[in-house]
């Protein structure tokens, strides 16, 4: 593994340099983000089974309103960055977040370099949460992100393997504090032996495994921590039964700026799990659920199995819970599918209300909330 990851970066970074002139740095041991392992999936399930019906087929469809009571967003990796960067700069918008291994918002600094050797690995210095927190009001006070005031109660939920060697424990430290710092109820699980990966009880992967397709079942039920503690109040039971709602397909230029998904590398399809009774309209309001996947992890690399094996639309069928899941994809300075949490592509407010993907996600919530 070691071999391979010194392998990637190598050839990572010097793609990257040779995109913008610059020499390639010499190759170091570093963590990557998701890092492709096998192209065979680990079957290798660990702990309890839980009974679930697969994920429907696509649908296609448009995303069309709906009654939302309350939005959130939940990611991992990459996805656990571009959560958090949602959630502070739209915190108007979003009531909390779920995170999956990542660190405090904004960390990167626009560089990839600081990204890899500094807020993955922890190789290089990294500015500290009271700096992040002195920066995120400035740009508050500018209106490129809300009030940081809006994040004082707001719940978030964090997790991190005792096996995930991709984003160091001291990395995730530093969100937990972020977020404290700023008045946020944080809960934080630490007990797992998790790789680097979303930890899910249908999870095929190992739970100390950092392996393709990095959902990992460590025996426990995170989806239910997290949605409790998000919702402020206990969850009905995820189904066992076969899923009851629709995963639409919708075209994601639609809600892009400049209406290229592809420019901003994002893919052409997002998915929208709608269960039966928020389709319906009846029975009152439903919330809302942006789930983003990590790298390595888009529908056009693995299909339809992180959207299957999240564990999020079997709660979302007994919760009145709508399920987006926008997706990204690889180009020239994302190879790996990465979502946007260093600056690629030129976009230098990739962290704040004018960011593409951001701009992009956040049309697509407004969408569904009518």
């Amino acid at each position: 593994m070691t071999t391979y990851r010194t392998t990637y970066c190598t050839t990572y970074r010097t793609t990257y340099w040779t995109t913008y002139r610059k020499t390639p740095r010499p190759p170091r041991p570093l963590r990557t983000l998701l890092t492709v392992a096998s192209a065979a999936f680990a079957l290798v399930l660990g702990g309890t089974t839980v009974a679930t019906a697969a994920v429907p087929a696509p649908t296609p469809g448009e995303l069309r309103p709906h009654t939302i009571e309350a939005a959130y967003v939940s990611g991992v990796s990459s996805g656990g960055y571009l959560a958090d960067q949602l959630h502070v700069a739209h915190s108007a918008l979003f009531e909390g977040a779920g995170i999956f291994s990542a660190g405090a918002y904004d960390c990167a600094q626009g560089s990839v370099n600081t990204a890899l050797y500094a807020c993955m690995g922890t190789f290089m210095p990294r500015r500290t949460p009271a700096q992040l927190e002195q920066s995120t009001r400035e740009r508050a006070a500018a209106g490129r992100v809300d009030p940081v005031a809006n994040l004082s109660g707001d719940p978030v939920w964090l997790y991190h393997g005792g096996n995930d060697r991709t984003v160091d424990r001291p990395v995730n430290d530093d969100l937990a504090a972020y977020h404290r710092d700023f008045g946020a109820d944080v809960a934080y699980d630490t007990s797992s032996a998790a790789g680097h990966a979303w930890v899910s009880p249908l999870g095929k992967v190992s739970c100390t495994s950092t392996a393709s397709p990095y959902v990992n079942n460590c025996g426990t039920d995170p989806q239910r921590a997290m949605l409790t503690h998000l919702f402020g109040a206990p969850v009905n039971p995820a189904t066992t039964a076969p899923l009851d709602g629709t995963l639409v397909r919708f075209d994601q230029n639609r809600h892009v700026p400049g209406g290229s998904a592809a420019a901003v590398s994002m893919g052409r399809d997002g998915f929208a799990y709608v269960p039966k009774a928020c389709a319906a309209g009846s029975g009152g309001p439903c919330r809302l659920m942006v789930a983003l996947h990590g790298c390595q992890q888009t529908y056009g690399q693995i299909g339809d199995t992180f959207m299957g094996q999240a564990h999020l639309n079997e709660y979302a069928d007994t919760n009145r819970m709508i399920v987006l899941y926008p997706q990204a994809t690889t180009s020239l300075d994302n190879p790996r599918g990465c979502w946007n949490w260093w600056g690629y592509g030129g976009d230098t407010k990739y962290a704040e209300k004018g960011g593409r993907q951001i701009t992009a996600i956040t049309n697509m919530v407004r969408q569904l909330g009518g």
